[in-house]
């Protein structure tokens, strides 16, 4: 059907719409061409397993490999089955704040920047920084990374919401165990093909020195950019890029996401029960708490998985607690 309208002298006078389907063409091919080939893999593993001797060890072994290689491709494909809401596939916007906790919370925000880090370069995603306040004493107070590649946004949104750490604290001279909050956003990058109506009249812009990284030419100029959209108090920023320009646009363009996926929840009828639901960075609102001492556990609160490899965790290893949750979220589904 998307093939037949493509087909059509009329296709490219709405250039918008057009996109559109191409895009969900790619995306339908892209499913449908891996189900194919593990489809005929495994017959053919099946026609393979019918001529080989026994005692033909060696062929076994080989069969065993590929076998073993076609079960991975299928729970991977099993995974991805789990993300078709509309904007699973885009680009990610990460924000991490830190809590109550003071600097013990900026450092638990390096850490959480570190894993999701570690997350994305596993699956060779891009990162870019956009912007970083850092702590007073150690850490970051916030950050906000664009993380590229297919699904990013579908697998992070999982990660939505406060993560709460425990643990003997390096900046107590007392050796005690301290807790510590931070929150986590995430949001789908807006294509640009999305129109989404800004009016320069509503939109505050303030510039002022970038800190941290971008070198040393930034730091000297005001290149750093601060956009406050008026109507909803949404405040953006970026200072990444030498230039004021550049970073204006990447603000603007974080802000078009944040107002999109607004609308979007508005249009869902679920902004009202969101907000409602938002609790304080602190005690009772986290959806996963991750225990150094006195023992070593990570354990989700929405799903109920856990983990004694925290350490594996903090190195990226996420793939479990966000397929629990998707899981669950497609359970919900089904179930209303």
């Amino acid at each position: 059907m998307l093939e037949s309208e493509m087909s059509k002298p009329d296709f490219w006078k709405d250039e918008v719409r057009s996109k559109e389907i191409i895009r969900d063409l790619k995306d339908l091919k892209d499913k449908t061409e891996d189900f194919v080939k593990v489809e005929v893999e495994f017959k053919e593993m099946k026609d393979l397993t019918g001529i080989v001797e026994e005692e033909d060890t060696e062929s076994l072994t080989h069969l065993k490999k590929d076998l073993d290689g076609l079960k991975q491709r299928i729970a991977a494909l099993e995974f991805r089955s789990l993300l078709s809401a509309e904007n699973d596939r885009s680009n990610a916007i990460l924000s991490i704040n830190a809590g109550a906790g003071g600097t013990e919370s900026c450092d638990w925000v390096a850490m959480l920047l570190r894993m999701y880090t570690k997350w994305a370069e596993g699956r060779r995603y891009q990162i870019t920084w956009v912007d970083q306040l850092v702590g007073e004493e150690a850490g970051i107070k916030n950050v906000t990374v664009l993380i590229k590649g297919d699904y990013a946004y579908g697998y992070l949104k999982a990660e939505s919401g406060v993560h709460r750490l425990v643990r003997i604290s390096p900046f107590d001279a007392n050796k005690r165990r301290h807790t510590s909050f931070a929150s986590v956003d995430v949001i789908p990058e807006v294509p640009d093909d999305i129109q989404i109506d800004i009016k320069e009249p509503d939109l505050k812009v303030d510039t002022f020195r970038a800190g941290g990284k971008g070198g040393q030419h930034v730091n000297k100029t005001d290149s750093a950019v601060r956009i406050t959209h008026m109507p909803t108090g949404i405040v953006v920023q970026c200072q990444n890029e030498r230039s004021q320009y550049k970073n204006k646009s990447t603000a603007l363009k974080i802000l078009k996401a944040k107002l999109y996926e607004k609308e979007v929840m508005k249009k869902a009828k679920v902004l009202e029960m969101q907000y409602e639901a938002k609790k304080e960075i602190a005690w009772g609102s986290q959806i996963r708490s991750y225990v150094l001492h006195p023992y070593s556990l990570v354990k989700d609160h929405r799903t109920g998985l856990e983990t004694s490899n925290a350490q594996g965790v903090l190195d990226g290893d996420l793939d479990a607690f966000i397929e629990a949750y998707l899981k669950g979220v497609k359970r919900k589904r089904k179930n209303v």
